[in-house]
Parts: C-alpha cells; sequence; structure tokens
C-alpha cells in the first residue's frame, strides 16, 4: 500500500491510477416547512484501480445516500462523479445506462433486492440482456453459469426462486448479478448487515478474492469498523452528510486525526480491530 500524507477530505491523492473522482458531491432532501436536509455535504474523494475504499459512519451518517450518488440514482444531486473523462451528474439516462455496465451495486437487503416472480437465472441474467444487449440464449446460459459458479452457485440453483435461499445464498445471487456484466467498480453498501453472524464471513472473503482476481475497484460501505479495516486500502468516514476524515486505512485505524473517528474506534466493543485474518 503506497503511503501518503493523512486527513485529506479532497480527493487529491493521485500516486496511484484513479478510475474514479467524486468532486464536491452535494444531495439534499426538502423535509417540507422549509426544512431541509444535507445528506451529502461536499464529498470528495478519489477511487483507486483495483482498491477498495471503506466507507464508514454511523448510521443516518449519508453512506447509502452517497452511494446512489455515485450510480447516478439523483437527477438533483450536484457536483462532479467523473468516470472516463465525463461527469455522469450531467448524463441522460442513454449514456447512464453505458456507465452502469461499468458501475453495479450489491444492495444490504437480499430479501428485498431481488425479484421473487423470476427464477435465479433470470435474475443474473437480466443485466446481460438489459444492459449489454445479449440475445444469444446459448451465451447468457453460459455466462451466468459461469458467474454463478465462481460465487459459490451451481446449476442446480439456476431454476430456483429467491424464497428457495437462505440470507447467503441470496446474497450470492446479488453479487453474481453485479459481476454478470463485467463491471470495473463494485458498489457494496452494507452487503453483510442484513445476514446471520455465522454467514457474514463468507461474504466478505467471497467478496474480497473477487476483487482481487477480478482486479475490481470497489467502494464497501459499512458500519463494521473490523470488517473495513480487513477489506479496504483507503477509508473515508462520514458524519453528519460530510467527510470528516479520509486516509489510508492503516492510518485511519492506528493514527485518527479527528476526534469524531476516535470516538467512533472507541466505541467499538472490546475495541476489538484487528486486522481480522480469521474471517
Amino acid at each position: 500500500m503506497a503511503k501518503r500524507s493523512a486527513a485529506s477530505c479532497t480527493g487529491d491523492i493521485m500516486e496511484e491510477k484513479v478510475i474514479l473522482q467524486v468532486k464536491n458531491v452535494n444531495k439534499e432532501f426538502n423535509l417540507g416547512k422549509k426544512k431541509v436536509l444535507k445528506a451529502v455535504d461536499d464529498i470528495s474523494f478519489d477511487l483507486k484501480t483495483s482498491h477498495t475504499l471503506g466507507v464508514v459512519g454511523e448510521s443516518g451518517s449519508g453512506k447509502s445516500t452517497l452511494a446512489r450518488c455515485i450510480m447516478g440514482l439523483y437527477p438533483d444531486a450536484t457536483g462532479q462523479i467523473i468516470y472516463k473523462g465525463k461527469n455522469i451528474l450531467e448524463e441522460n439516462q442513454r449514456e447512464l445506462k453505458e456507465y452502469r455496465k461499468d458501475v453495479q451495486m450489491i444492495f444490504q437487503d437480499p430479501y428485498s433486492s431481488l425479484n421473487p416472480r423470476k427464477k435465479c437465472k433470470d435474475i443474473i441474467a437480466s443485466g446481460i440482456r438489459n444492459l449489454l444487449g445479449e440475445r444469444d440464449k446459448k451465451k447468457i446460459h453460459k455466462k451466468v453459469l459461469e458467474t454463478m459458479e465462481i460465487c459459490g452457485l451451481s446449476e442446480y440453483h439456476m431454476e430456483r426462486y429467491p424464497h428457495e435461499f437462505s440470507g447467503g445464498q441470496r446474497q450470492r445471487i446479488s453479487i453474481a448479478r453485479a459481476l454478470a456484466v463485467d463491471p470495473k467498480i463494485i458498489i457494496a453498501d452494507e452487503p453483510t448487515s442484513a445476514l446471520d453472524v455465522s454467514i457474514q464471513a463468507q461474504i466478505i472473503n467471497l467478496m474480497e478474492d473477487l476483487q482481487k482476481d477480478l482486479g475490481l475497484s470497489m467502494i464497501f460501505i459499512s458500519h463494521d469498523l473490523s470488517v473495513v479495516r480487513h477489506v479496504a486500502e483507503e477509508v473515508l468516514v462520514m458524519y453528519h452528510g460530510k467527510c470528516v476524515e479520509y486516509d489510508e486505512s492503516e492510518e485511519v485505524f492506528e493514527n485518527p486525526k479527528m476526534d469524531y473517528t476516535k470516538k467512533l474506534l472507541s466505541s467499538v466493543p472490546g475495541k476489538t480491530l484487528a486486522k481480522c485474518d480469521d474471517l
């Protein structure tokens, strides 16, 4: 891991190749009676190629809203999200479709994020058809099966519906759906928080292995600081929509600069912030 100076929230660290730049991104929600919630407040960072950026913070800090901004799901978000030299916040729906081939999201809840009326094979094939435009049934079947297998599923599972799977298996389907279109970037929004503790480590290890094997860049959002320390090279800490600390993972955990980060780290039960090599 490249070393650099600490406590930057400006996204100006450029030692390694950057695949995605987030610059001064804002998202507000109108609460009525002239009340406005600034859920994302002037956030900036660089996502390095083949790196994992961990985004941490308490519930309500704006982590998931930031993820949805990066996916282009909020047309009224402001700032810049630069990918391949273009600001995706200024792109139309056709251009966003091209962007979403390369940037896929894994959602927190594997129960609600899968269509209960579709078989496993059709859920995974949806992106192959809709984003890649593939119509050849044999090619689609081959790609679906290959993707399922690298995610720990088998041909036996293809004809089954979501309700026939465990929570961990459903999240594997969600991961396979994201990977089926050969993305460059994965945004994982609390991908294990809805799962049993006994299953969480399996999914974390799977995602880490896939990230390394496929050379993916990843934004990993989590409230579990030990997991973030285990998977991320860089960490961004959010509080009330703002970035309060952004640095290399080791620097954030071993030498935090901001009081909020120190408080967040001290709140972990037993302060178990080891590298989690036994995950």
